[in-house]
């Protein structure tokens, strides 16, 4: 039986769904229908989730640049490699897919890597959005390239302005 526990927490990119336990956060996704009834009928933080909403909310509010949370996310050897790799990247900092094999020790994985980016189940906390392409183009981030880029501007602190 598994005491896995969920809360929904709404940022300004989304509403994030996390899951975790005792054990530790087991993923926080982003969700993009429209959650408006979850929220609105969303309880209490659970005990296990309260810090990772309060550290979710101060790194939103600019407060926060490095996470303190026990994770515990599931999936095979070799992502788990790939994910505690991404936690190496600095705040406002990137890494191209390249630089990430090769710290992993094999620049031939790099499609494997690029995979395992994708699957990264605990979103901003495992910061795989920090990783770019070759040339510094923003791809692969299955929370939507716009994100990817909010986040990043978020973390250089220099926000874009648009004309129109």
């Amino acid at each position: 039986m598994s005491d896995l526990q969920t809360t929904y927490y709404k940022t300004p990119i989304g509403i994030a769904k996390i899951e975790g336990d005792k054990n530790g956060i087991q993923s926080i996704s982003v969700l993009d229908d429209d959650t408006s009834t979850i929220l609105s009928s969303s309880k209490e933080i659970p005990a296990y989730l309260q810090d990772c909403v309060s550290q979710l909310d101060e790194f939103f509010t600019g407060t926060r640049k490095e996470f303190n949370l026990k994770l515990n996310p599931q999936g095979t050897a070799f992502q788990q490699s790939v994910w505690e790799e991404l936690l190496n990247i600095p705040f406002g900092s990137t890494r191209t897919y390249l630089e990430q094999t090769k710290q992993l020790g094999d620049v031939k994985a790099i499609r494997a890597v690029a995979s395992a980016n994708g699957k990264n189940p605990i979103w901003i906390v495992i910061p795989c959005h920090r990783v770019v392409g070759s040339d510094g183009s923003l791809t692969g981030y299955a929370g939507g390239i716009w994100r990817k880029k909010w986040l990043l501007e978020h973390e250089s602190g220099a926000k874009q302005q648009t004309l129109f």
